[in-house]
């Protein structure tokens, strides 16, 4: 999937688009809920070796927020990676040319639903 397929994906799926929050790096975007603001996603462009890989390559990555259950199902395998640049947690990092469009769409779906804004609970 490259960075224009992925941001077409947001807008048809959750009427978002990228903005550009960095004023020094016009290639990093963050895509957000578009009633809190709340990052659902980060798109930036990286060295392989930032994630571990014997490489220079640079590549487009995608930061996702993960609920915990999900954390060990996917891998290197599927170009998912602990979270560059983010808490490793709670976050993952997924390289958009080596992971299948599904895993993307999936675990941006994850990511959506995780950072989507919590109801409080009645005291």
């Amino acid at each position: 999937m490259t960075r224009e397929d992925f941001f077409r994906h947001c807008l048809d799926t959750y009427d978002t688009s990228p903005d550009y929050p960095f004023s020094d790096d016009l290639e990093t975007a963050v895509l957000r809920h578009s009633d809190t603001g709340r990052w659902y996603a980060l798109l930036m462009r990286i060295s392989r070796r930032k994630l571990g890989l014997e490489c220079d390559e640079t590549v487009d990555v995608l930061n996702l927020k993960q609920p915990t259950e999900l954390f060990g199902s996917f891998g290197a395998a599927d170009g998912v990676y602990p979270a560059y640049h983010m808490n490793k947690l709670h976050w993952i990092s997924v390289v958009l040319a080596d992971a299948p469009d599904d895993v993307v769409t999936f675990l941006t779906s994850a990511s959506f639903t995780a950072t989507t804004k919590r109801k409080k609970k009645k005291a």
